[in-house]
């Protein structure tokens, strides 16, 4: 999947066509859906039986059992698309082939969208799953070290937010996070303090004005831009969090907050592997395996989750 240079200037025209998403999203909504048509057969999934409630709202989870009787893991999956759009249908594929990939159970989570339902109702969904998983045995024969947060760009952000809530509230506490080229930081503008923002906010169809459109429709109230779970590198204190893997793309806008938030981690004494993965855009987990970067990110999620 190098970058040539009819691939790029592709990205540089959608880019530039850059529509509102605060004013879009509905639309937006309805391309995610057209585009990612489910094609798994209802045998590749199962719908849980047991009921998730937060609130009135019931969260629906689906599950991708493991192809193999004796699976290796299980995932709590997030799905990405900026706390506004994806769904528990448009992830269908990745969490399909994760499954087969690392001999895990796959949990996806269809939590709230913003702006009807804005911060923090998708992270009390998130929250919610984890907390039945880890505290109820009778759900899952798996040993809880066993058992992974993961998620892509707004699902990595919820992910780490889920780990950090865990800590503080004292209910359970995850052993392992997988965050895909996640959203960590408040800033994405000019005067943001990583230089991918700027090299790589405006060519490659995440831009840095999409990326702050989302995080608009998702705040409830300006003080959220500081929240440490809405951006978790504005935590005062990381210590005690989850073995983490972090996944950044070469060509994503996000690029450096994700390995910086490893860097910080690291700092408050918690193992962490960071990898960049070369000749890649955002989002790019969504592609299928037959491209070198989403099977080298499988076998990098499957080596992980052994150790």
């Amino acid at each position: 999947m190098a970058l040539n240079k009819a691939m790029l200037t592709v990205l540089k025209a959608v880019s530039y066509a850059d529509i509102n998403v605060k004013k879009n999203y509905k639309l937006e909504r309805q391309l995610v859906n057209l585009t990612h048509r489910r094609y798994i057969k209802q045998l590749a999934y199962q719908f849980w039986d047991h009921k998730v409630k937060v609130d009135d709202h019931e969260v629906p989870v689906r599950l991708y059992p493991a192809p193999q009787s004796v699976n290796d893991s299980l995932l709590i999956f997030y799905h990405g698309g900026g706390w506004v759009t994806g769904n528990i249908d448009s992830y269908d594929k990745v969490c399909a082939n994760l499954a087969k990939a690392t001999n895990s159970t796959v949990i996806s989570v269809d939590y709230r969208l913003a702006p009807e339902y804005k911060f923090p109702c998708a992270l009390e969904d998130c929250y919610a799953i984890a907390r039945d998983v880890f505290l109820d045995d009778a759900l899952f024969d798996i040993p809880k070290e066993r058992i992974a947060l993961i998620g892509d760009s707004a699902g990595g952000n919820l992910a780490a937010a889920v780990s950090l809530m865990a800590r503080d509230r004292g209910e359970f506490l995850p052993q392992k996070q997988i965050l895909l080229y996640p959203s960590t930081y408040n800033d994405h503008t000019e005067h943001s303090p990583y230089e991918s923002i700027r090299t790589n906010g405006k060519d490659y169809f995440l831009t840095s004005k999409r990326i702050r459109d989302y995080m608009e429709l998702y705040i409830s109230k300006p003080e959220d831009f500081y929240n440490p779970y809405f951006a978790p590198l504005l935590s005062k204190d990381l210590s005690n969090q989850p073995n983490t893997l972090i996944i950044t793309a070469e060509y994503d806008p996000l690029r450096d907050e994700g390995e910086d938030y490893g860097e910080r981690l690291k700092e408050f004494g918690n193992r962490v592997k960071n990898i960049r993965m070369k000749d890649s855009l955002h989002g790019f987990i969504t592609l299928p395996p037959v491209f070198q970067q989403v099977r080298t990110a499988y076998e990098q999620i499957a080596d992980f989750l052994k150790k």
